[in-house]
């Protein structure tokens, strides 16, 4: 059964409710349902060579194989009506993955009071297919408001609505007053606003970690620095004791959860380091000898560079760019970055530091995330290797089991672009073709033949 446009089942379904159900089956059917793709280059693996002119045999939404030629489904040992996408004239590789998004997050100003967290899962969906569509399979939400990710997560998860794969933390783990606490309102106001992730002491924070992983927490977020965008006066530095960071990862660590850390100041990040994360997030002010403790105990780095030539990389662009209206305190934290995060993650791959892709989404609007591939290479990272940090080695920081590549049981998440990206980083820009799951959910200009005429099928990108 081929999945039907979303504006159809809209026109012949009688509730919104029975056309969500309705699409949830059927594309549970369509990943159960085998294919094959013709590909005119394929990064198998990345960090190896492409492979040239070959087939990639899809069953259950895995990949089966992957065979010299352009195979039909009898060579295949496939039935009948088996469908068969061209990518002939494509360089097809491994779905992006972005291991720092917010896709529900709260938004500008008090949309987080004003609004319900209904509100919030609509746009978390319409945030998560605008990803997928920029050839994003998999990411990892990295805070959202309330509940709503943990619901999006699942909804996608059992085919109700369009959208990546999800690894979520949930609420951050935040000191008082620290990135993921309230500020700027009275204080009866923001104790109405529940942040279940402020804990103090070693104690409590072992007690909100276990109560994020009740929750459904994948992975822990860690506020262990102030942040730039809050509205907090206390510098982007250590917040938490080193005594509470321990109790963190060692209880993600029990829980079998790995650990990360919003760190932007170097004694943050030291302190993250003892502690034995398993990554940090932005890392803005780490020098050489943090960077060479990370590397020695093999911790990643996810550097989020390209929100900060969005926003602009000198004072001058600042003031006139998107962020120019930031309350003062936190205005001036985005002033003293300039551009830090480009000289930071020049130095981590100089010296070897493991570095996987993540861009915080959210600060910058969504479906702009492959800008990140490019502030790699441009950071002295060849293409392959820029590449590695979206797919393979996300999957491997991140701990995503089943993707990253397209070796035979890997998950069948992969996109289809028209130029080579090892020949121009800038074609991760244009992504014309998206499957996640053996699914196809983007297919511009993409031909699929069927050796039996089914119902004409149609890019799920009109959801939203």
């Amino acid at each position: 059964m081929s999945f039907f446009r979303w504006s159809l089942l809209a026109r012949v379904l009688p509730a919104i409710a029975a056309a969500g159900m309705v699409h949830g089956h059927a594309l549970a059917e369509v990943s159960s349902t085998p294919s094959i793709v013709h590909a005119g280059q394929l990064l198998e693996t990345p960090g190896h060579a492409p492979l040239k002119n070959v087939s990639v045999v899809i069953v259950d939404g895995k990949v089966q194989s992957v065979r010299e030629g352009f195979i039909g489904p009898d060579a295949a040992g496939l039935p009948a009506g088996t469908k068969v996408v061209d990518l002939s004239n494509m360089f097809v590789m491994p779905g992006f993955i972005d291991l720092h998004v917010h896709l529900a997050g709260a938004g500008p100003g008090d949309a987080a009071v004003r609004k319900p967290d209904t509100y919030f899962a609509l746009l978390g969906a319409k945030n998560a297919n605008t990803t997928l569509m920029a050839g994003f399979t998999s990411v990892r939400d990295l805070g959202s408001i309330g509940y709503t990710v943990f619901g999006l997560r699942d909804a996608i998860k059992d085919g109700l609505v369009p959208g990546p794969k999800i690894t979520a933390s949930g609420d951050p783990i935040s000191p008082t007053d620290g990135h993921a606490d309230n500020h700027g309102y009275r204080e009866e106001v923001m104790a109405a606003m529940p942040r279940r992730g402020v804990c103090d002491g070693p104690e409590d924070c072992r007690r909100a970690v276990r109560a994020a992983v009740k929750r459904g927490a994948d992975v822990i977020k860690v506020m262990a620095s102030g942040g730039t965008l809050d509205e907090s006066d206390a510098p982007t530095d250590q917040q938490f004791t080193d005594e509470e960071l321990k109790a963190i990862a060692d209880t993600a660590h029990a829980l079998g959860r790995k650990v990360t850390a919003h760190a932007h100041g170097k004694g943050a990040i030291d302190a993250c380091i003892r502690a034995n994360f398993d990554s940090i997030e932005h890392g803005m002010w780490a020098d050489k000898q943090t960077l060479q403790a990370m590397k020695d105990k093999g911790i990643w780095l996810v550097p989020t560079v390209w929100p900060i030539d969005y926003v602009g990389d000198t004072d001058e662009k600042k003031r006139h760019g998107p962020f120019k209206d930031l309350p003062p305190v936190s205005f001036a934290k985005v002033l003293a970055l300039k551009d830090q995060p480009k000289v930071l993650a020049k130095m981590a791959h100089a010296m070897g530091v493991k570095i996987a892709l993540g861009t915080d989404a959210g600060v910058y609007p969504h479906g702009q995330n492959a800008h990140e591939f490019i502030e790699y290479v441009t950071a002295g990272m060849t293409p392959m290797q820029a590449l590695t940090a979206g797919t393979s080695d996300a999957a491997l920081a991140g701990g995503i089991k089943h993707v990253g590549s397209l070796e035979p049981g890997m998950a069948a998440d992969m996109v289809g672009l028209a130029v080579s990206p090892l020949e121009d980083i800038n074609s991760v820009l244009n992504v014309p073709f998206v499957m996640r799951d053996g699914i196809v959910f983007k297919s511009s200009g993409v031909e699929v033949a069927r050796q039996q005429a089914l119902i004409q099928e149609t890019d799920v990108q009109d959801a939203f």
